[in-house]
């Protein structure tokens, strides 16, 4: 493959909302920006299809105290612990981000004022603004290239250029064509994405079906940890729910009860479809992580929406904003099968388990190395967070650029020089494992030893079959073309991702949340405030608690 060389000041890797929005703010700042993108900044990343919630702090909504919304998005985290700085720097310029957007086009009112529905319970407070956000991405594209920002579409960054001591660019490699790009960078924005694939999915055998989209398989994480930045809270695991075998997002979105078989609310905050489900939502599967779990083997099972009795009017408000939450699939399967949300309960099921934590950063979206920034789901997530962090990040990595000497020439890791010759070898091989194999049987690995419970055999176990599996498939994986190359550089990030969720795993020896330890069942209190991080050293995987002081 021929290399291309590409200069800039800031390279933001991902061009979804946390890229873009980096890329904005620093071309307007002057600095020389570059997007990399896998797929196309028109429609790419968790917001390509659209959106229609931004977690959001309004003054003349919610008061003049900040504080109750940072200390209840810090409660919503899942066992994640966060820096409460971080969180409140977020929320105090999520509303300037909210009129920015609505002034480039991004409609953020409804009927004319600020709405807030969903994702909460009667008497709580709501922090989900309602926008109509399925023309985001195109807009948003829009806004960096009339900026000056340059974007490469079809371009995967793969790993990083320089280490510990600092960034000095990256490589991608073209999705299409026979192209290695090396960026030369003074300063990188990592906005990859969600650790999607790392778990099976709702279809088994179907690596390609997940909730968010199947090319985000956690770049950013796998390329800051080989670079010697610290990654936090990967033992913590997530999940949203929805449509049975369906994949969607838009949990929230739903004016319904979540309710068993025979008809019983699951929770207590609501009881039927009416003004009050509007306004909150029913939180409950939200609250109850294991309630898929505990009404199938109960018997109770199993879990349906149930929208039966709806109003007219509010079933146009629901489809209005599961639309702008990218479920124009699903809506349209309903309309062809015949099922009227006002008479039919849908049944409902959790979807793949996923990373909650990622690289850490402080409130100004530093990492641990310097000259690396990240945002968006790459570090907590929420399309909120992503737009507001990847602004901060687009700022702070304008400014180092400012200050910083030109990066570099060359490969300053070898072992990047040994990464693309694998990546010949992958292409001239005739024969052997594609990266679907590789990475079915890697979501088997991870489902069997740590998944719904964890103990240390498990675990040790699961590690050894990892290591196995990563030997098998650095000498056999095969690319038929840049497309399936592609995939394979995702395959050995999501190797690499596993192999720090198992060491994670480990160490947290307590049960918290969904991380579920029967041989450690109690939740240590000690542990409350810390945070575990993991970075390389010596070519292997370390650990460290650090205690979050604010």
């Amino acid at each position: 493959m021929v290399t291309e060389k590409v200069e800039a000041d800031v390279l933001c890797a991902g061009g979804g909302i946390a890229g873009m929005m980096a890329a904005i703010r620093a071309a307007e700042l002057g600095a020389k920006v570059v997007v990399a993108e896998k797929g196309n900044t028109i429609r790419s990343g968790a917001g390509g299809a659209g959106n229609d919630h931004f977690a959001c702090y309004i003054p003349e909504v919610h008061g003049p105290n900040i504080e109750p919304l940072v200390r209840l998005r810090l409660n919503l985290r899942g066992g994640l612990v966060v820096s409460a700085k971080t969180v409140r720097s977020w929320l105090e310029r999520s509303f300037d981000i909210v009129k920015l957007w609505d002034d480039w086009g991004i409609p953020m009112k409804y009927g004319g004022k600020w709405e807030f529905a969903g994702q909460s319970y009667p008497g709580g407070t709501l922090m989900a603004l309602k926008y109509q956000g399925q023309k985001q991405k195109p807009i948003l594209s829009r806004e960096a290239l009339n900026r000056g920002a340059q974007i490469l579409n079809r371009v995967m960054v793969f790993d990083l250029l320089g280490g510990p001591e600092g960034i000095s660019g990256a490589l991608g490699v073209d999705t299409r064509a026979g192209r290695i790009v090396e960026f030369r960078a003074k300063s990188v924005i990592l906005g990859t994405g969600q650790a999607g694939r790392l778990y099976p999915g709702p279809v088994h055998g179907a690596p390609w079906y997940t909730s968010f989209p199947p090319t985000l398989t956690g770049d950013g994480r796998a390329m800051a940890y080989r670079a010697g930045a610290a990654l936090f809270g990967l033992e913590m695991e997530g999940r949203h729910f929805g449509p049975k075998y369906f994949a969607k997002q838009g949990q929230g979105t739903w004016i319904g009860v979540a309710r068993d078989a025979s008809g019983n609310p699951v929770g207590p905050f609501v009881t039927k479809p009416d003004e009050t489900c509007k306004r909150y939502g029913d939180s409950a599967l939200m609250r109850y992580h294991d309630a898929f779990e505990n009404y199938r083997k109960s018997g109770k099972g199993p879990i349906y929406m149930d929208c039966r009795g709806i109003s007219d009017e509010d079933l146009d408000y629901m489809l209005h904003w599961l639309r702008h939450e990218g479920n124009n699939a699903l809506i349209k399967h309903l309309e062809e099968e015949g099922i009227d949300l006002r008479k039919n309960a849908i049944e409902f099921m959790p979807y793949e388990m996923r990373v909650s934590g990622g690289v850490y950063h402080n409130k100004e979206a530093e990492t641990s190395v310097k000259g690396l920034y990240a945002a968006g789901d790459e570090t907590f997530g929420g399309i909120s967070n992503a737009a507001v962090y990847g602004w901060i990040a687009g700022e702070n990595a304008a400014a180092y650029a400012r200050e910083a000497a030109p990066p570099r020439e060359g490969l300053v890791n070898p072992a990047l020089e040994e990464k693309l010759g694998l990546l010949d070898e992958f292409r001239s091989r005739e024969l052997g494992a594609d990266w679907k194999e590789v990475n079915l049987a890697l979501q088997q690995t991870m489902r069997d030893y740590v998944g719904e419970a964890r103990s240390q055999t498990m675990l040790d176990a699961g590690l050894n079959h990892l290591h196995r599996l990563k030997r098998k498939a650095l000498s056999t994986m095969i690319a038929r073309n840049q497309w399936e190359l592609t995939r394979c550089l995702e395959v050995l990030n999501l190797l690499d991702l596993g192999e720090l969720v198992f060491t994670a795993a480990r160490e947290r020896k307590e049960t918290r949340a969904r991380h579920v330890r029967p041989d450690f069942p109690i939740t240590d209190p000690r542990l409350e405030r810390s945070i575990l991080l993991i970075r390389e050293t010596d070519g292997k995987p370390t650990t460290e608690w650090v205690q979050i002081k604010d």
